[in-house]
């Protein structure tokens, strides 16, 4: 029989730390010994015992009980015995069982792994949901986001952009239409496979955080990929993890968090290029965690927070790039946030604040400048927010504030100048006054 001569290694990587038997029945013993003492004396102190008679003969029936209380003893004892090596086989049996689980999922995870490198989309389609099914199944949450690195990297390869169609009239020969023609069916099929996994990410998002087959609270590392396809996060919880878009390419199609809520962890979106595509968090409530669109550069498309609750966390679109699309906050409520607009240049586009209401938190457009494009605000309430204008420079482009309610913002007379520009609506009673 071998010695146990340190602690074993469980199939995760942490250490199974199981005492030597010795160590361990000696502390049990000694535990047993001292609850039993305790006990006994407690009992003597609530009884009110003052003596214990030394004069009684020692008759039958007193030593019959000390001997069943020898037995007592002795079972005892081996009922501790028998407790700590069931434990240890317990724990040992669990570590085996999870080891093999480990090597099951190895295995499986490099046949699906092949599967995804196979020339044939059919193929690699199957190998995308073998992974899909390998993360839900994994035995613990390393190899689960292992699974879910993986599906992510695969969608930051170079894939083969669209040859397009061959234009009417053309003079290619019969060889040269039907290479033309293969391409662009190489081209659908892996786009297909592509959005299986966008579809993928998305639906296992939504599926509550601690239930079967949930990713929430898993990190996404889409930086750099093309979005061509929907993505849909709604209703989901982001309270942990990382979620990264950065210069992700959104320029067709969907991404949506609409009702989804941030408590914590990160969604960026930083130097993220939306040419074409929406982004939508209508309906969203944040009270923790950090959104940041910091360099973001939007052409097209359209970001929509409308009727969303800013309560607490971050809206970060610092040092973004404007000359296209539409920004709209329309019914959002700001009452704890801070929401970033600072160094972002507008030159295109339009942003919208209608029916916006600002009671708490820091809303600020430190610094921007505006040179086109325009901003309203329509029937927007400014109460105890922090709207701040401060450093802003207007150049052109048109901003709306004069169906308003509520404080003048910050810095925004000192920014937009006297007299104020036609392009500049503003209430009467904020104008400054004539001399």
């Amino acid at each position: 029989m071998t010695t146990n001569r340190g602690p074993r290694t469980a199939a995760d990587g942490r250490e199974l730390r199981l005492w030597r038997v010795g160590w361990a029945l000696t502390v049990i013993f000694t535990a047993a010994i001292l609850a039993a003492g305790s006990i006994f004396y407690s009992l003597i102190a609530l009884l009110d015992f003052q003596e214990i008679g030394t004069t009684a003969k020692l008759d039958a029936k007193t030593l019959f009980d000390l001997v069943k209380l020898s037995f007592g003893v002795v079972a005892g004892a081996g009922a501790l015995v028998a407790l700590v090596v069931a434990y240890r086989r317990q724990r040992v049996d669990e570590a085996g069982a999870h080891r093999e689980a480990t090597r099951l999922h190895t295995e499986r995870f490099s046949q699906a792994v092949d599967k995804l490198g196979s020339d044939s989309p059919a193929v690699r389609l199957g190998g995308v949901h073998a992974l899909a099914g390998l993360a839900d199944d994994a035995p613990d949450d390393n190899l689960r986001q292992t699974c879910i690195d993986v599906l992510c990297a695969y969608l930051r390869l170079p894939f083969p952009r669209d040859p397009g169609d061959l234009p009417d009239g053309s003079s290619l020969t019969e060889e040269q239409r039907s290479a033309h023609q293969t391409k662009q069916d190489l081209h659908r099929a892996l786009r297909e496979v592509r959005h299986t996994v966008l579809r993928l990410i998305g639906d296992h998002y939504r599926i509550p955080q601690g239930t079967y087959r949930s990713w929430q609270g898993r990190d996404l590392d889409l930086t750099g990929v093309t979005i061509d396809g929907p993505m849909d996060f709604k209703g989901a919880v982001f309270s942990s993890g990382n979620v990264s878009f950065a210069r992700a390419e959104i320029s067709s199609d969907l991404v949506t968090f609409n009702g989804a809520v941030f408590s914590g962890g990160n969604v960026s979106f930083s130097r993220a290029s939306i040419s074409s595509g929406d982004v939508i968090f209508s309906n969203a409530e944040f009270s923790d965690g950090t959104v940041n669109f910091g360099g973001a550069m939007v052409s097209g498309g359209l970001i929509t927070f409308n009727s969303a609750r800013f309560s607490g966390g971050e809206v970060s679109m610092l040092s973004g790039r404007f000359t296209g699309g539409r920004v709209v906050f329309g019914g959002a409520s700001f009452c704890g946030s801070r929401v970033i607009f600072g160094d972002v240049r507008f030159s295109g586009g339009t942003m919208v604040f209608g029916g916006a209401e600002f009671s708490g938190g820091v809303v600020t457009f430190y610094q921007a400048t505006f040179s086109g494009g325009s901003v309203e605000f329509g029937d927007a309430s400014f109460s105890t927010a922090i709207l701040d204008f401060d450093g802003a420079t207007f150049s052109g482009g048109r901003m709306s504030l004069h169906a308003t309610t509520g404080l003048v913002p910050t810095g925004l007379l000192a920014a937009v100048g006297t007299p104020v520009p036609s392009e500049i609506r503003l209430r009467a009673d904020w104008l400054p006054a004539g001399p």
